[in-house]
């Protein structure tokens, strides 16, 4: 079956609460589940989507360039995988909705959703643009937002779900020269906790995953440097710590997992 095999439903021993029903989530399986990964052209996004298909998930990716989408999905197909994408700007309303619907006409309403899209503008704050500012804002934490807006509504649906964000040890320790990303992390992760609070009793499950630094585009198209990179995270490791949570046994939810270099 595809997705989680349902919640099921348990007769509680503890005598004080003999006479009450405990709801829980059995563990993910995620073959045949349908995924939804945004940025998904490069990088991390990239390797979450290799990830997933490897578990045998049917992947809906977004990127905001067309033809890199499409190139990714051929690649996805050529090995075996069940693939679908469309271009989309996350930080668009309208774009979102248009995706959302593609989703769900190419495969059915999602199990997982992986808001992975981001970038940032690095400099310091007496020299960065509004622009900049607003930009790392509408693509980090609105889109975030929408992107999870949009798919919410069919997970609660079918009583079960995974949201996946993937914010940054930025998100929780100041970084000098990013503090538009920075703040844009920490107001990812306020998202997170907040909708963690407000859908996990309704069957969804809410993670936040942290990475430090990953040796990826983002630091170049940024402007900011990367020093040692043969010593930090690769996008297999961010990928593995994803799917890991999505596997997680059940009862067991993991709401905020930091991932740092083990020798940075």
């Amino acid at each position: 079956m595809r997705g989680w095999s349902g919640p099921r439903k348990a007769v509680a021993t503890d005598p004080v609460r003999r006479h009450r029903t405990v709801r829980y989530l059995t563990v993910m399986n995620l073959e045949s589940a349908i995924c939804v990964v945004t940025g998904a052209t490069e990088g991390i996004g990239r390797a979450v989507t290799a990830a997933l298909g490897r578990r045998g998930a049917k992947l809906a990716l977004c990127a905001r360039t067309e033809s890199k989408v499409q190139a990714a999905v051929e690649h996805l197909t050529t090995a075996g995988f069940t693939a679908v994408g469309q271009a989309c700007d996350v930080a668009e309303e309208a774009a979102v909705i248009r995706f959302a619907e593609f989703v769900r006409a190419s495969l059915g309403p999602p199990d997982v959703l992986v808001n992975n899209a981001g970038l940032a503008h690095g400099g310091p704050v007496v020299e960065m643009s509004t622009a900049a500012f607003d930009e790392t804002f509408a693509v980090n934490v609105r889109g975030t937002f929408l992107m999870t807006r949009a798919f919410l509504p069919d997970m609660l649906a079918g009583g079960r779900g995974h949201v996946v964000n993937i914010a940054s040890l930025a998100g929780r320790n100041p970084v000098p020269n990013a503090a538009a990303y920075s703040a844009a992390k920490h107001a990812v992760l306020g998202f997170s906790k907040s909708l963690f609070a407000e859908v996990r009793r309704q069957g969804i499950r809410v993670t936040a995953i942290c990475p430090g630094s990953v040796v990826t585009p983002f630091f170049e198209k940024s402007g900011m440097g990367l020093e040692h990179p043969d010593r930090k995270l690769q996008p297999d490791d961010v990928a593995a710590t994803v799917i890991a949570a999505l596997e997680l046994p059940d009862r067991a939810l993991v709401s905020e997992l930091d991932i740092r270099p083990a020798n940075p």
